[in-house]
């Protein structure tokens, strides 16, 4: 069964650099680091100390509120330094990786006889149950909880994004064997969303209901699928995965190992030769990106997205969930102006003074620059021009800013997550950070009601 999500509302972001089908592997990275800040809303409490030799996929820290749910090692090697911030906390848990790599191998199960409770169990010992993550909240999911359908995005419209057609290639047998295992934890149904159904790998998997989508961004986003298809409301709950996230829990279910490998798409205007590394999650991004060459000194390097990622350096390493790298140039310089005359080479979604919509297929170098300060909001109706989810997003930023809990229940705050808002925050002409906003209202929540 196929049905058709089509998208009108939204803004396709044409850039150059975008990343050629060609994957190369990475060198090996000497240090893998977890960055905490990944798992929001986890407290975590540590199972080692530093100097401990550790296997890849062996535990390192659990949730404390959650003791079930263990978080692993990338790679095997020695636990050389836990990064404390104020009051201790953690922020980052480095590994220096061995030459030749060991795997704690777990006992796997017959995924057709399994129950849930099984199947619940085993994705919590192994450090897999972190890549699910739940709405409301936008969190990694509460295993106590029983979902009423689970979401798979396998069609990413953000600027630049890896292909998930092309990284999933030839991973149809994890893919099944992931999909048949979270079968089991809902009773509802799960979700995929895909571009094409002849070329995507998603399509031929069982157990599932697929969605062709169209359109602009965010068509691609899981949350835009949730609204058309099925709204969250008060006391309900769903899970989303990303597809690569799905290859790594299935080759755990067939072979007992968490082999955290990924393909990257480096990308963006400043990278040489834009293309899709193999590497691993943690692994610091200087080991492919040097591979490829940047064309200036100064440049912004992004871990993710250019509308959802988070500024990094080559020094840093790939963040848990992304599977995409993008440098381009840093926007130092002002121009003079700037504000008062007809812009050919920025993109815009409104016609004044600018002229992007003349020509839809062109490809656009755009560096960092805001090109303005921060302001109060300015009330144009361009956010829902933008916006294609059945909620006024000015509105529900605006509650989330005064913390009105009532209001953002009713405008719709338990569907949404900061990336549904990156594009809003693109065209906002107040500069106001509309992903921060969201965030914050989200904990805001999670603390009073969840």
């Amino acid at each position: 069964m196929s049905t058709d999500i089509r998208i009108k509302k939204g803004l396709t972001i044409n850039l150059v650099g975008e990343a050629e089908k060609i994957t190369s592997k990475a060198v090996q990275s000497n240090i893998y680091a977890i960055n905490l800040d990944d798992f929001h809303g986890i407290t975590p409490k540590m199972l080692l100390k530093e100097g401990a030799e550790v296997k890849a996929g062996e535990p390192l820290f659990y949730n404390k509120n959650v003791e079930d749910m263990l978080f692993v090692s990338p790679v095997s090697g020695e636990l050389v330094e836990i990064v404390r911030g104020a009051r201790r906390r953690i922020l980052t848990l480095k590994i220096l990786a061995d030459k030749q790599q060991e795997f704690h191998i777990s006992k796997t199960v017959d995924l057709d006889h399994a129950d849930a409770d099984t199947v619940r169990h085993l994705l919590l010992k192994s450090g897999c149950w972190p890549f699910i993550k739940q709405r409301p909240y936008d969190v990694v999911a509460n295993p106590d909880a029983t979902p009423k359908a689970i979401f798979i995005s396998g069609y990413n419209t953000a600027p630049l994004a890896a292909d998930v057609d092309y990284v999933l290639n030839g991973k149809e047998a994890e893919l099944q064997a992931a999909i048949t295992a979270l079968g089991k934890l809902t009773p509802g149904k799960i979700h995929i969303g895909v571009g094409n159904t002849a070329t995507s790998p998603l399509a031929s998997i069982k157990g599932t209901t697929l969605h062709k989508v169209s359109g602009p961004h965010p068509a691609g986003l899981v949350g835009t699928h949730i609204n058309k298809i099925d709204p969250i409301n008060k006391g309900e709950t769903v899970w989303t995965l990303a597809p690569q996230d799905l290859v790594v829990i299935g080759e755990f279910l067939l072979t007992g190992k968490f082999n955290a490998e990924r393909i990257v798409a480096l990308v963006g205007s400043s990278v040489k030769s834009p293309q899709y590394y193999t590497t691993k999650i943690g692994a610091e991004i200087s080991t492919f990106l040097y591979a490829s060459g940047v064309k200036e000194d100064k440049f912004r390097l992004i871990n993710g997205d250019v509308l959802t990622g988070a500024k990094t350096t080559p020094e840093g390493n790939l963040g848990f969930y992304n599977n995409t790298v993008t440098a381009i140039p840093e926007g130092d310089d002002y121009e003079f102006f700037g504000w008062n005359k007809p812009v050919f080479n920025k993109i815009s979604s409104t016609r004044a003074l600018t002229f992007s919509w003349l020509n839809k297929n062109k490809k656009y170098d755009l560096d960092t620059n805001t090109n303005g300060e921060h302001r109060a909001f300015v009330v144009t109706g361009r956010y829902e021009e933008v916006f294609p989810l059945d909620i006024y997003p000015l509105q529900l930023l605006k509650a989330c800013m005064v913390k009105d809990l009532d209001e953002m229940e009713q405008l719709g705050m338990y569907e949404v997550a900061p990336e549904d808002f990156a594009l809003t925050e693109f065209i906002c002409i107040s500069k106001q950070p509309h992903q921060q906003i969201i965030r914050e209202g989200l904990d805001l929540m999670l603390q009073e009601i969840g």
